[in-house]
């Protein structure tokens, strides 16, 4: 298998402004030299916002990785996911690692969370588009701004493709609205714009491979979209209402191999809001890293209007972080439905938690919620979760809790919950704690 290693540039004018020198960090394909990789500065959680760092690179075959720690020494250190696998050797306080395939990671040293380092390691591009075809709008290396009042979005027309080069840095969100077969793809950044991607009443939307740096708003804000891909979408935020991916009313998407660290729900799926009508269906979630430095990993059902969401099915999920003060807003996995919703036929499958700071493993909850919602919600039916890892201590209770007789928990299903290595065989062991109105609950 040939072996290749692509590095990408930064435009001259934020080479200053936007690095972090927490890391000194190189790459290089075995036997050939070390390059310099760019540590680009992210800033991260909300309840005190710091910068942390990133580097990014494509890459195949095998790579070996050089990270200097520059402003302490290093006792310990973790890259996480740990299921990864991911070994390392330490020199002269500097951390030594292979990647034999491309992945995100996280490397923590001294178990520091916050100035942390993450590493995205790409496969190579697939698809580069001819800068030069009418459907093309080609974002090359350097700087980018749009050029129409107010200067803060880039509106795109059907059937047209985004390109945004290794080396280009947008700042500005794209907005998709009443519009078809529009794809975004390549390496480059969107830093510091209003939202990342604004996409509503539209379908066949794609998202691949870039990277979305601290947006005022979400990262991706989707509306009444039918037919969504999202692939290897990398996203930072660090403010009040600064989700990750947040659809209303959209069905028939796929969200694979993305990385969300953010300061509020990272995936958060409802139904009707403001002007989106419609059920949910069909939605699938799978090989993705999840860290809600504020909020919920994963949130479902809080909004809409007497509406389904149905067939949800999410797999390969590590969870690195969950923190919430709030125990109206806690879960890793948080079904609380209102407005009438009702969740159903849904399954979470390979789910690994890592020790949550504060918040809950679950929260099933049929609810009102009277600062989001107009009426309780209608109900939760036929939820399977299976395979749940999770390695921690002093989390809340998980909480399965129907409204009332009319608006119950019926049929959820718990399997191979593992904690802290060991099966557990009760709810108490699983630390699940079931309220009122709650029918057929079963755990294997």
């Amino acid at each position: 298998m040939a072996q290749t290693l692509n590095i990408y540039s930064i435009p001259q004018e934020l080479v200053y402004t936007n690095h972090n020198d927490d890391f000194t960090v190189a790459v290089r394909l075995s036997g050939e030299g070390w390059q310099d990789l760019y540590e680009y500065r992210v800033l991260v959680d909300m309840d005190n916002p710091q910068p942390s760092s990133m580097v990014q690179f494509d890459f195949s075959g095998r790579v070996e990785m050089r990270v200097k720690v520059n402003n302490q020494m290093i006792h310990q250190v973790k890259i996480r996911p740990l299921e990864k696998g991911i070994e390392h050797t330490v020199h002269d306080n500097i951390i030594y690692f292979s990647l034999d395939k491309p992945g995100k990671f996280s490397l923590e040293v001294n178990g520091d969370k916050v100035r942390n380092l993450h590493v995205f390691a790409n496969e190579p591009e697939k698809e580069i588009p001819n800068p030069n075809d009418p459907n093309v709008i080609y974002f090359g290396p350097g700087f980018h701004r749009p050029k129409d009042l107010p200067g803060n979005a880039f509106t795109i027309s059907s059937n047209t493709t985004v390109y945004l080069a290794p080396g280009a840095v947008v700042n500005g969100k794209f907005i998709c609205n009443n519009v078809e077969n529009v794809r975004f793809i390549g390496r480059g950044y969107i830093d510091n714009p209003v939202r990342g991607f604004e996409l509503t009443h539209s379908k066949n939307i794609e998202i691949d491979g870039i990277t979305v740096i601290n947006p005022d708003h979400y990262t991706v804000f989707g509306g009444e979209v039918n037919g969504l891909k999202v692939n290897n979408l990398k996203a930072f935020s660090c403010k009040g209402w600064s989700d990750g991916i947040d659809l209303m009313s959209c069905s028939n998407v796929e969200i694979k191999d993305v990385f969300m660290r953010n300061s509020d729900d990272c995936i958060a799926l409802y139904a009707h809001r403001w002007t989106y009508y419609g059920d949910v269906k069909n939605i699938k979630v799978s090989d993705v890293i999840l860290w809600a430095d504020i909020a919920h990993p994963i949130n479902i059902g809080g909004h809409g209007k007497d509406n389904i969401i149905e067939d949800l099915i999410f797999t390969n999920i590590h969870i690195l972080h969950h923190d919430e003060d709030d125990r109206n807003y806690q879960g890793c996995i948080s079904i609380c439905v209102a407005d009438g919703n009702i969740v159903q036929n849904s399954n979470f499958e390979n789910i690994w938690n890592d020790n949550i700071e504060e918040g809950q493993l679950f929260n099933f909850r049929v609810l009102f919620n009277p600062k989001y919602s107009v009426s309780p919600g209608g109900g939760i039916k036929n939820i399977k979760v299976k395979n749940v890892y999770y390695t921690g201590y002093g989390e809340n209770p998980s909480i399965v809790e129907g409204y009332d007789n009319d608006r119950q928990v019926e049929g959820v299903t718990f399997e191979n919950i593992v904690i802290n290595g060991k099966r557990v065989k009760t709810l108490d062991d699983a630390n699940i704690r079931v309220g009122e109105f709650v029918k057929n609950l079963k755990l294997k």
